[in-house]
């Protein structure tokens, strides 16, 4: 036993397991601090992971090298792959987990990593030398570790305060303590830092449920999984998700209680998510909707436990029983726990480089809901490349900085360390200016190679990777080369509405039409059927190729002008540069500027109140 280690990990969430996993993994000595071994990734709120833009995100994770997809396949008991009917762009996976087994499969992962060590307890000041560089942790029992780098992924946990309607008490959620000295040790350090605040609803009791009188929600006829490695597969069995609704006398109910809510009384301070609000903000913010649809979702295999998707709540418990004993449905249902608030102290990411290491103080990272972010997926990735650049850092070697062109993960990054928070940041395909190029069925095409060179993938998996290209790109060339007449298909594109051929054209051509697939033509042309089955051409390729083919326009569209943009990512500004002494800048430009010191023209562009002619001013400055 040691008490000295490359990088310490403070925090057992999801994003402190990735980064742990992932520094340990590429050789540092890793020590990961948490307040509970049996709570490792532990899904605090929802049971599931992915969901629009977030599935993308996961994705992105596993073709990386990290374990979220992985440790996702492993526990899902439902699978569904969301937006089908719109474009490829905006497909999403979204998996219901066994939220105990998730715990169990990380700790087992974990427990099972060289270089990765794990100390229970609670970190409670950093230590700093005069550099300032970070040198060690000490923690709630009294013991000092040193290090050369820490990773801060303490999530809702410092100075965390829970609300229950009037009843108040401090915790990093239901049942574990809050975490207290961490922030005021930054606060020391020059770290500016805010309060947030999130929501989760009550827990319900599946034999008071009334399944008869509710709608089921099932999973997909032929469900996929997250993972691109050949070690998971899809899940087997499916439990079902159900659906219920409110009425005008649950919103009575619940208004009812509004005065006493710490949400509308003043108690929270916080910034609550807007994407995610609460069933009282809904009433107010929607007041003339009659009902709010609500999704009940098992929590794992063996336990009776549901979560109720869409009622987080903070009101006085009592109001939120009588509440939920007015849905059809749950007329008799028993609370496991009711739904409460937490605040928590987050540190505004703008003091923050892309690699995740803070600007004040060298070797110090941070990731999750420290950074003022809202989300399993998204602590992960912070995590992930957290763990990933403290590594490298320590090896002397430039961080890993993934392009907003490149990977939602980078879209994630740059918002949060271009243009900060103003609320809990959760992503969305909206967010990517490039979301043709950052699909959820090529995120192993784009980032593979980079997991790959930067040690995290196997040379097993990265194998794995390069006969799934192959083979899509020689379904692709063989849609460009083969001909078909039109007697061969034409009963087929009626069939599909699509015109009939009047001569004969390529592969490649017929499968630009709308309702033409690769599966459906592979049943009335055997030479397709016979190519793919010689060549042993998966599901997975056959997808990727169609939607290579069927996008190919808008893919080259964008993949043009992000090229473009890149100029101006390459177009470095010195780390010392004084803005205000561009005097062509406009005053609100030079302030920002100066705040979040920009290391390109091309995210000085990004930055909110930077307009387009300030950055003409930069080129002009810096050469175009």
């Amino acid at each position: 036993m040691t008490l000295d280690y490359d990088i310490i990990v403070i925090g057992g969430g999801h994003a402190g397991c990735e980064a742990a996993a992932a520094a340990a993994r590429l050789g540092s000595r890793t020590l990961l601090l948490t307040m509970d071994m049996t709570k490792m990734a532990s899904m605090s709120c929802n049971p599931a992971v992915g969901g629009v833009a977030k599935g993308q995100i996961v994705r992105e994770i596993d073709a990386l090298g990290g374990q979220m997809g992985r440790i996702t396949d492993l526990t899902t008991v439902q699978f569904r792959m969301l937006n089908r009917s719109k474009g490829a762009a905006m497909w999403s996976p979204r998996a219901q987990c066994d939220k105990t087994r998730f715990s169990e499969e990380w700790r087992r992962t974990l427990e099972n990593t060289t270089h990765l060590y794990i100390w229970q307890d609670a970190a409670t000041e950093l230590l700093f030398d005069e550099t300032p560089a970070v040198r060690g942790v000490r923690t709630r029992m009294g013991v000092e570790f040193t290090c050369r780098a820490v990773v801060l992924t303490a999530g809702t946990f410092l100075d965390g305060e829970m609300h229950c309607g009037t009843a108040h008490a401090e915790g990093g959620r239901a049942g574990d303590a809050a975490s207290h000295g961490i922030t005021e040790c930054l606060r020391r350090m020059g770290f500016a830092s805010g309060r947030m605040k999130t929501g989760t609803p009550a827990r319900l009791d599946a034999r008071t449920i009334n399944f008869e009188a509710i709608e089921p929600q099932y999973g997909d006829e032929n469900p996929s999984k997250f993972s691109f490695s050949s070690e998971t597969k899809p899940v087997d069995e499916q439990l079902p998700c159900f659906l219920v609704y409110t009425s005008s006398a649950v919103h009575e109910t619940l208004r009812s209680g509004f005065a006493l809510s710490p949400l509308f009384n003043g108690t929270i301070k916080g910034i609550g998510p807007r994407y995610c609000p609460s069933i009282e903000d809904k009433l107010r913010t929607f007041a003339d909707k009659e009902q709010h649809q609500l999704f009940l979702e098992p929590e794992g295999r063996t336990t009776n436990e549901y979560y109720l998707n869409g009622f987080s709540s903070s009101l006085p418990w009592d109001v939120q029983w009588r509440a939920l004993h007015q849905i059809r449905g749950l007329e008799n249902v028993h609370i496991y726990r009711p739904g409460y608030a937490i605040e928590y102290d987050y540190f505004p990411p703008t003091q923050l480089h892309h690699s995740l290491e803070t600007k004040l103080v060298s070797g110090l990272f941070l990731a999750g809901q420290v950074n003022g972010t809202t989300g399993y997926e998204e602590a992960a990735a912070q995590g992930l490349m957290a763990g990933i650049n403290a590594h490298r850092k320590l090896k002397g070697e430039e961080p890993i900085v993934l392009h907003r062109d490149e990977a939602y993960i980078g879209v994630l990054i740059d918002d949060l360390v271009t243009k900060g928070v103003d609320e809990p940041y959760r992503m969305f395909t909206s967010r990517a200016e490039y979301r043709i190029l950052l699909r959820q069925d090529n995120a192993d095409l784009r980032l593979t190679p980079k997991g790959y060179e930067i040690g995290l993938v196997s040379k097993k998996r990265y194998e794995e990777f390069l006969e799934k290209k192959s083979a899509v790109e020689s379904i692709v060339a063989y849609a460009h080369r083969q001909s078909i007449k039109a007697e061969e298909i034409c009963d087929y594109l009626k069939s599909v509405g699509s015109e009939p051929l009047t001569q004969g054209r390529k592969l490649y051509d017929i499968l630009m039409r709308n309702n033409v697939t690769f599966v459906s033509l592979m049943e009335v042309l055997p030479k397709l059927k016979k190519f793919i089955e010689t060549n042993k051409i998966n599901a997975e390729a056959i997808e990727e190729a169609e939607i290579q083919i069927k996008y190919k326009g808008y893919i080259e569209r964008e993949k043009f002008i992000a090229e473009k943009l890149h100029r101006l990512e390459n177009i470095r500004i010195p780390d010392d540069f004084d803005f205000f002494s561009l005097q062509a800048l406009t005053i609100e430009a030079r302030q920002k500027l100066m705040r979040i010191r920009p290391q390109t023209i091309g995210q000085a562009s990004r930055i909110p109140g930077v307009s387009p002619a300030d950055v003409n001013v930069l080129l002009v400055r810096f050469g175009r």
